[in-house]
């Protein structure tokens, strides 16, 4: 059982006729603070230089955002935290994050380098994090909205990916047959292993096109979406559009403990 009890009333989370379409942008925002020295710093680290990705070609542009991933990964500790709209910059300098953060860091590496990035909307049922809460059901909500980030590539092969010019970052380790091919067994959400960390060995297919394997963990996340709200130019649109998944009194009650737990599986109720 799943509550709505902390949800955001009054938003609008129905998917929209179509699917909503943006061309995404590489200009900063609000969370995705790019121009910020923690971000800078991050870049000459991971050896990217800011507003290099036109000259580099999709082949190198994936070779630094996985370079920018296997970092974060590494460097950013997962927490619980449940404050979405936090700045990339803060996340950096308190060196833990949700996966929502933590995909938020990777977004904005991506628009430094001068790759456009935008984010799809998906609503998932509460019931995918029992495993982590397999005691507090009652108070998982029953709505979880995830910002999901897309990156720009010009040049990327439509015969091998079919949203190009656009790759999910699903798809940046691989194809997803490729990654449900690999040893990786899927993702279980209830081990030491985050979402964010399981991209990089394992397909999180969220639109049930992947040809799983027939025994181990599940990679057809399909059945737990709820609802696709389209494509955001940002995440900021995102949240500013539908609220995160809790309301404003749950976050600020929860943050401070939350915040600072070490997640057991990277997923936090923020998405």
């Amino acid at each position: 059982m799943t509550s709505s009890l902390l949800m955001p009333r009054g938003r609008p989370r129905a998917g929209e006729t179509g699917g909503r379409r943006t061309a995404g942008s590489t200009a900063p925002t609000r969370i995705l603070d790019w121009q910020h020295p923690q971000v800078v710093s991050l870049l000459q680290q991971i050896d990217t230089p800011a507003n290099s990705g036109a000259d580099l070609g999709h082949v190198r542009q994936i070779a630094a955002l996985r370079r920018a991933h296997q970092w974060i990964a590494a460097a950013v500790r997962p927490v619980y935290s449940v404050q979405d709209e936090r700045p990339v910059s803060e996340v950096l300098r308190r060196g833990r994050g949700s996966c929502s953060q933590r995909l938020a860091v990777l977004e904005s590496v991506a628009r430094a380098s001068g790759v456009a990035t935008r984010v799809r909307g998906l609503l998932v049922d509460g019931s995918f994090w029992y495993p982590r809460f397999p005691r507090l059901h009652r108070i998982v909500p029953d709505q979880v909205l995830l910002a999901w980030p897309e990156f720009r590539l010009e040049g990327l092969p439509a015969t091998l990916h079919p949203t190009a010019p656009w790759l999910g970052v699903s798809e940046l380790f691989g194809s997803l047959d490729e990654l449900s091919d690999g040893h990786g067994g899927g993702f279980t959400n209830a081990g030491p292993e985050t979402l964010f960390d399981a991209l990089s060995r394992t397909a999180v297919d969220w639109d049930g096109v992947t040809l799983c394997p027939a025994a181990g963990a599940a990679c057809d996340l399909s059945a737990y979406v709820l609802a696709d709200l389209g494509r955001f130019g940002s995440r900021d649109e995102l949240f500013t559009r539908h609220g995160q998944t809790l309301c404003p009194a749950a976050r600020l009650l929860a943050e401070p403990f939350l915040g600072r737990r070490r997640s057991a599986g990277g997923q936090v109720l923020s998405g």
